[in-house]
């Protein structure tokens, strides 16, 4: 039997299947730009900041920036396909580890089910309009269902290059559009003022306009970046590449965010853009520059690429999701097979299966309550997702304080601004943020705000955090051998051997 800190091969993911660009594609196509430039920027433009959302995205890079100074502090020690699990267990302590990895697995299984429900809406609206094919959305969501399951079942690199295929079509058509419209110059000349951070602040004229909301869907549209530590355990240089590919993708993200949010709010025009992304179909304020300025072919490659990025974001979600429970599986506290690796391909096809069974059940519950796949299943899964991993992500902050200063690991990593100071910093800045998703919840929410799973989403958070912190003290006088389990399994020498070191006691 492997001690903690070590595995068997049996239990261990293949290792080199995943390089740097590999990593970040995973990532990227997770936080679905395409997705997130049609369905979260009409919100921003159209009841949230106006003209001044690309400044929000240019706020939100600062913030998120900040924030991964330190979380890559902590990656380049611990490597492990638990991710925040593991971060926070062993950077702050079991108790709030436990929390932390119950939040994080929960919200991406039943992200998945989320994005598969837009993507099964909009390939019924395309298959209509375009071929006039009236089948139900279900048909669509449970073959999307089948084909991630099949991608998934081999090692990460399939369906990387898949995620690598979409994501360079989606970027290039986002781009093609935004530059024309900003070499253009619109009709009202380049929208400068759309850059500056104090107009992120105001509603720039938008009636009945919600500052909160437009930062809101900024941050939202980033949801998934910390992901690359998932994928640590399977790259090929986890100390090198997971701190690279989440300053690559956190960054990158960003500047293409406000780019392509500026050239939108250009080729509009400031009075159109807002009417635009208010009106009864808000994807024009997307589409209309892009049949003016790049011509009818766009839109109609707009509407396809939408699907390939809804269905990438899936496919990258459950890679992720499978990880948790392989990590969970791995450690004893699921079952156990969960924490199987397959014999040929050293993938976790167990945990795998088991999150399509899972993605298969929220679809048919979906289905049989009769509920909207994508302004109820999708907007609700996107609210509960961004709540838990804003949580997450402070817990994580503290993790690296914790880790560093108070536990002094490493101290050659150590340092005032990259474990102290920007931890706190962005740790303060989840804490805005949720304060903004709490303040703007309904808002976000729209016709499903009458929802009982949106009355339920506080509920099922507070149970999600306080039940599994109150689980991880029972088993901690219970069931000692259960609660020494909570993210035991590292593959990583140097924490290892550090934690070998440590005879300091493990803080609550």
């Amino acid at each position: 039997m492997a001690p903690p800190g070590r595995a068997q091969d049996s239990t261990q993911l293949k290792r080199g299947a995943i390089g740097l660009v590999g990593v970040v594609f995973m990532v990227v196509a997770f936080s679905a730009p395409i997705t997130a430039m049609t369905g979260n920027l009409p919100v921003a433009v159209g009841y949230g900041n106006g003209i001044g959302a690309p400044a929000g995205f240019l706020i939100a890079t600062v913030v998120l920036t900040i924030f991964s100074i330190g979380f890559v502090a902590l990656a380049r020690h611990i490597t492990a396909a638990g991710a925040f699990y593991t971060f926070v267990s062993r950077g702050w302590s079991k108790i709030p580890g436990l929390a932390a990895g119950v939040m994080s697995m929960v919200t991406y299984m039943i992200m998945e089910a989320g994005l598969i429900g837009i993507f099964s809406a909009f390939a019924q609206q395309a298959m209509t309009s375009q071929f006039g094919l009236d089948v139900a959305w279900e048909v669509y969501a449970f073959l999307a269902v089948v084909v991630i399951a099949l991608l998934s079942h081999k090692d990460i690199s399939v369906a990387a290059k898949v995620l690598g295929f979409v994501l360079v079509c989606e970027i290039g058509m986002l781009t093609i559009t935004a530059a024309r419209a900003l070499i253009s110059g619109g009709p009202d000349g380049v929208s400068w003022s759309s850059l500056n951070p104090m107009s992120a602040l105001s509603t720039n004229g938008v009636a009945g306009g919600v500052v909160g909301l437009g930062l809101l869907m900024a941050f939202w549209s980033w949801v998934g970046f910390e992901s690359t530590a998932i994928y640590g355990e399977e790259s090929k240089d986890p100390k090198t590449i997971v701190p690279r590919a989440t300053l690559i993708a956190v960054i990158g993200i960003g500047v293409f965010y406000t780019f392509i949010a500026w050239g939108i709010v250009t080729g509009n025009g400031a009075t159109q853009a807002v009417e635009r992304a208010s009106g009864t179909n808000p994807f024009e304020l997307l589409y209309a520059p892009t049949r003016e300025y790049v011509g009818n072919w766009g839109v109609t490659v707009f509407e396809w690429l939408v699907l390939g990025g809804s269905f990438a974001c899936a496919l990258a979600i459950h890679n992720s999701a499978s990880r948790y429970l392989f990590a969970f599986g791995r450690d004893g506290l699921l079952w156990r097979r969960l924490g199987g690796a397959h014999p040929r391909h050293s993938s976790p096809w167990i945990a795998s299966l088991t999150q399509s069974l899972f993605a298969a059940l929220v679809l048919l519950l979906c289905s049989v309550t009769r509920s909207d796949p994508y302004a109820v299943l999708f907007t609700l899964v996107a609210i509960l997702a961004t709540i838990c991993l804003l949580i997450v992500q402070t817990m994580c902050s503290i993790s690296v304080i914790t880790y560093f200063h108070v536990r002094r690991q490493h101290p050659e990593t150590a340092s005032w601004w990259r474990t102290l100071a920007s931890p706190i910093i962005g740790g303060l800045g989840m804490l805005f943020v949720i304060y903004l998703m709490a303040t703007n919840m309904s808002a976000a929410a729209g016709t499903a705000a009458d929802s009982l799973f949106y009355r339920a989403i506080p509920w099922i958070v507070a149970l999600l955090l306080v039940g599994s912190m109150a689980l991880a003290v029972y088993w901690r006088s219970a069931k000692p051998e259960l609660y020494a389990r909570i993210g035991s399994t590292v593959f990583d020498d140097d924490e290892a051997s550090a934690e070998d070191r440590s005879a300091a006691p493990e803080p609550v």
